[in-house]
C-alpha cells in the first residue's frame, strides 16, 4: 500500500468530516513523509470540529500536516423548509433533527415569523432549518 492510502486510510474520519462540513482542500497529498490537508473551512467552529476529530484519530499526529485557513464565503446556504398541509413544527423538527422536541431550533431560526410553539404555520410558508 502506498504511504498516501495508508495515511488517507488512517485519517478516513477526518477526510469524511472535510467532505460533510464543507471544506475546500487544495493540497491532499503526503509531503515530508506526513499527509498534508491544506484548504479552507467555512466558520472557525467547523476548522475546530477537524481538528477535533484529527486529536481524536492520533492524539500526536505525527504523520498529518493541516494547515486549514478559515473563508467564511464557503458557508453553506441556509437549509430552508416550505411548509406543506398537514405540518406542525413537531413534525418538521422530527423530520430534520430526529426529535420532534427540537422545535424551538426552528422557531429560534425564524424570529419574526414564529413568536412561539402557538404560532400558526401556512402551507407555502418558508421556514429556516437551522443547524
Amino acid at each position: 500500500m502506498e504511504r498516501v492510502d495508508e495515511l488517507k486510510l488512517k485519517y478516513q474520519s477526518v477526510l469524511n468530516i472535510i467532505k460533510q462540513k464543507g471544506v475546500v482542500l487544495a493540497h491532499c497529498h503526503v509531503q515530508d513523509n506526513k499527509l498534508l490537508l491544506q484548504g479552507a473551512a467555512p466558520s472557525e467552529d467547523v476548522k475546530n470540529d477537524i481538528w477535533n476529530q484529527i486529536k481524536l484519530v492520533d492524539s500526536g499526529f505525527a504523520d498529518l500536516t493541516c494547515d486549514l485557513s478559515v473563508d467564511s464565503s464557503l458557508a453553506p446556504p441556509e437549509k430552508t423548509y416550505t411548509v406543506v398541509g398537514g405540518d406542525s413544527l413537531w413534525k418538521i423538527a422530527t423530520h430534520f433533527y430526529g426529535n420532534g422536541a427540537q422545535f424551538p431550533k426552528i422557531i429560534a431560526g425564524n424570529p419574526g415569523q414564529l413568536q412561539d410553539e402557538h404560532t400558526i404555520i401556512h402551507p407555502g410558508d418558508v421556514l429556516v432549518i437551522p443547524d
